[in-house]
């Protein structure tokens, strides 16, 4: 599952480690220092047919979000999007130019949401956003010339766990009808020993202690994090869910657990695409500035969008 790391990939840690960037500690500090590694790692923004900014009503208040249309005539099939950053972490900005890439590259219309953050708002704020925007997409995406009824629902590392976690509540209230989940180097179990929690702890951007402070900023109350709808890995059933794309990289910590999902839907029966990049660490999609094999993980994503969500 690990091969050598990718040079380009070494040179980009060293760069992190100049800056002394980390991901964990001081909530505030830690996110600006994820946006300092996004600048650091991003290209400039790749030209799409239209970005609009508008906000999704959910119970008692508005979620921001951001329209990628691409060029061309509609409607496109519609991706929620939801961005990583440890269910503490992360923006709009912050995801910009890969949701740029997803559109003009799968020729998707792509809805970026910013859900609520912990520690502010805990388990289940962020599923309950990522829900309701899915659900208010699935009829109104025509307003951004999208197709409502050609659904998928994608995101990394906690993102990737709000797509997972969001198809499962889904299937439960038989509504929104999603057609794919895409989950990139997903978060889907809580503190299960794994081999490669231990074996990428430290040195490739996201640490061991980093998942610990996620975690802790995350669950107020630890019976929540048994519940398959915070961690899916502890799903007791995982049938009739979304067919599922699952990216994993070699040098990630979370990589164990993204594989063992990928098994236990496709052993449930779900139709499973598992790709492993494994000389790539957690994040690489974000670091096409400078890691050129984000373009072949980008190019392999908008391929299974098209493909799965074609008329």
């Amino acid at each position: 599952m690990r091969g050598d790391l990718d040079p380009q990939v070494e040179n980009l840690l060293d760069l992190l480690n100049d800056y002394d960037i980390s991901l964990s500690g001081d909530v505030a500090q830690s996110r600006q220092q994820l946006d300092t590694m996004m600048d650091l790692a991003g290209d400039d923004p790749v030209e799409v047919g239209t970005v609009a900014e508008f906000s999704i009503p959910a119970e008692g208040r508005d979620l921001p979000a951001r329209a990628y249309v691409p060029e061309g005539e509609g409607p496109f099939p519609t991706v929620a999007f939801f961005h990583g950053g440890g269910f503490v972490l992360g923006s709009l900005d912050g995801y910009d130019n890969l949701c740029r890439l997803l559109a003009r590259r799968g020729g998707c219309l792509v809805a970026s949401v910013d859900y609520r953050l912990a520690p502010e708002h805990p388990w289940p704020a962020a599923l309950e956003d990522a829900y309701a925007a899915t659900n208010w997409l699935s009829s109104n995406a025509e307003r951004f010339s999208g197709d409502g009824s050609r659904l998928a629902v994608a995101g990394d590392s906690a993102g990737g766990n709000l797509s997972a976690t969001l198809s499962l509540l889904a299937r439960e209230r038989g509504m929104p009808d999603i057609d794919a989940q895409v989950l990139l180097y997903p978060a889907t179990a809580y503190l299960e020993p794994m081999d490669s929690r231990a074996e990428n702890a430290s040195g490739y951007f996201l640490t061991a202690e980093d998942l610990l402070w996620f975690l802790d900023q995350y669950i107020e109350n630890e019976l929540d994090a048994h519940n398959p709808l915070a961690f899916p890995l502890s799903a007791r059933d995982l049938s009739d869910l979304p067919p599922a794309f699952v990216m994993t990289c070699g040098f990630d910590p979370l990589r164990d657990e993204g594989v063992a999902y990928a098994e236990r839907l496709r052993e449930a029966g779900v139709a499973v695409e598992h790709a492993n990049y494994e000389s790539m660490i957690h994040g690489f999609l974000n670091m096409e500035g400078i890691v050129d094999r984000a373009h072949d993980g980008i190019d392999e994503v908008a391929a299974y969008l098209r493909d799965e969500l074609r008329e």
